[in-house]
């Protein structure tokens, strides 16, 4: 607990009737502002208070305190007096301004007034034609400061300032888009390799082959073309088909390009239209590169295979794919109309990009060596054949065998000449069933059958109808001829054929036709 307290100063007392309310709290101005005196300007006797119900506290009469009693002693009552507590403070006095004169020496000093503070009779809620001026309200020179004027001259300075730091923005990001910066630009890029590639990669095949394939440009008998052939050996003997070189047969010109460039005269061995094949012989020229033959019966569906060429006269073309299918019948020619220049092939199919001026050049396998020659293409408008029309590759193109063409290479360099095997009967072309049907006679109007041909001493007869070779399906007359010329003469065959509805089984051996 504490000691009473004889003033009774709250909070343990209530309030005793000599303390006044304290005085409002005003704003106070910033260091260093003027403040003008404006008395006179308020107050019924001009001296400048705030008209309120407010009035400063009187004067204290003296500012001596009483004397606070010792610890332990008990403080007797206060004596009747106007003074002020220890605790009240007075009223402050308002300093007079530095500018009044002080009196001079021997004068009666004048007792001095002290001024109100102008923040005494400040009122933000009153208004200005009320009350008159207040302090901070007023600008110019009559009231000791001028109106500010750098605010709206610092404000277009600023807009200024950022509309000029957007355009050079805009100009630096556009020189940097254009031009990928303000320093020279350096890619980065890979060195020089040393070239090698591997041999069964299509950049390997491409290196070993094209040395021994050539682009053949013929013209004659108001005729050219432009197709492919490679070297079969080092005595210049050129393979391609027959198609390429036909308009020089009447005495036409031949010219080889070799892939290095060199060109060299060329002239007709022999050519043979029902294989579509030709080989023609370049003189006088070394360091031939013969390419290497494969086997094309080891060929597979799905085999890699590499195509080189000329298509539209652009020499050392390169392009790959795979086989698509082996044995596919197809036939080309025919523009004579006496069926004396159609070209019978038990073709091998591939997806490889084959265009005219492909015609006579080598399919090669994952090891470079012939597996084929390109002689056709089937294309969009449901035409065949390299020698007719432009028309581009769809993917899906035709190459003679190897093994046939090799065996009718060797005929046409040994002989001038090809041989085709035969059975001996005429065919019905017009046949519209399933199988190749033996016609009752031939297009001279001799018997169909040959007497004493393979298929007379086999036992066929007219009106039979052939549905198998070797126990593959037969469907029509050109399938059957595609399937006996994929054969040499002198190879025995099985046949399968239908007589009177019944089925049987015949075999014979092929014969042997010159080709004219």
């Amino acid at each position: 607990m504490h000691e009473p307290d004889e003033y009774s100063t709250p909070p343990y007392g209530g309030p005793g009737p000599w303390a006044p309310a304290p005085p409002v709290q005003f704003p106070t101005p910033a260091h260093g502002t003027p403040l003008p005196s404006y008395a006179g300007q308020y107050g019924p006797n001009g001296d400048g208070q705030p008209p309120g119900p407010y009035a400063p506290p009187p004067q204290a009469q003296s500012a001596v305190q009483p004397p606070r009693p010792a610890h332990g002693q008990i403080p007797g009552p206060a004596p009747a007096t106007t003074q002020m507590p220890a605790s009240a403070p007075a009223p402050q006095q308002v300093p007079a301004p530095a500018s009044a004169p002080a009196p001079a020496q021997g004068q009666p000093q004048t007792p001095h007034q002290p001024q109100p503070s102008p923040w005494l009779r400040y009122d933000p809620w009153s208004s200005p034609a009320a009350v008159g001026r207040q302090p901070l309200t007023q600008y110019g020179p009559q009231y000791g400061e001028p109106r500010p004027q750098r605010r709206r001259a610092g404000l277009v300075v600023t807009a200024v300032l950022a509309m000029a730091a957007c355009v050079a923005g805009g100009a630096v990001g556009a020189y940097i888009e254009r031009n990928g910066g303000f320093s020279r630009v350096e890619l980065p890029q890979a060195g020089r390799d040393a070239g090698g590639r591997a041999p069964d990669s299509v950049a390997g095949i491409a290196a070993s082959a094209l040395p021994g394939v050539v682009t053949l440009h013929v013209n004659g008998g108001g005729e050219q073309g432009t197709g492919t052939g490679f070297v079969l050996d080092r005595q210049g003997h050129i393979l391609t088909n027959n198609h390429v070189v036909s308009p020089a047969s009447s005495g036409g010109e031949i010219s080889v390009t070799f892939s290095g460039g060199e060109t060299a005269r060329a002239k007709l061995v022999g050519k043979d239209s029902g294989y579509d094949l030709a080989v023609v012989k370049v003189t006088g020229v070394s360091g031939l590169t013969p390419l290497p033959l494969g086997n094309s019966d080891n060929v597979q569906v799905g085999d890699p295979v590499v195509a080189i060429g000329a298509p539209f006269d652009l020499s050392n073309t390169v392009t790959s794919g795979i086989i698509s299918a082996k044995e596919r019948p197809i036939t080309a020619g025919g523009e004579k109309g006496d069926g004396s220049d159609i070209s019978y092939v038990d073709a091998l199919q591939t997806d490889a990009p084959i265009n005219p001026g492909n015609s006579g050049g080598p399919l090669v396998d994952a090891r470079a060596r012939v597996i084929g020659i390109n002689s056709a293409i089937r294309a969009a408008d449901n035409g065949t054949g390299l020698g007719g029309g432009q028309s581009g590759s769809i993917g899906l193109g035709f190459a003679i065998p190897i093994n046939q063409g090799k065996r009718v290479a060797e005929e046409l360099i040994n002989t001038g000449r090809a041989t085709h095997p035969v059975i001996g009967v005429s065919l019905d072309m017009e046949y519209a069933g399933d199988g190749a049907k033996v016609g009752a006679k031939a297009a001279d109007g001799g018997p169909s059958v040959t007497t004493g041909g393979p298929g007379a001493r086999a036992g066929i007869r007219p009106g039979d109808v052939i549905t198998a070779v070797d126990d593959q399906r037969v469907h029509g007359g050109e399938e059957l001829i595609v399937k006996i010329r994929a054969h040499r003469p002198g190879d025995r065959l099985k046949l399968t054929l239908v007589r009177g509805g019944e089925e049987r089984t015949v075999t014979l051996t092929l014969g042997s036709a010159n080709s004219g």
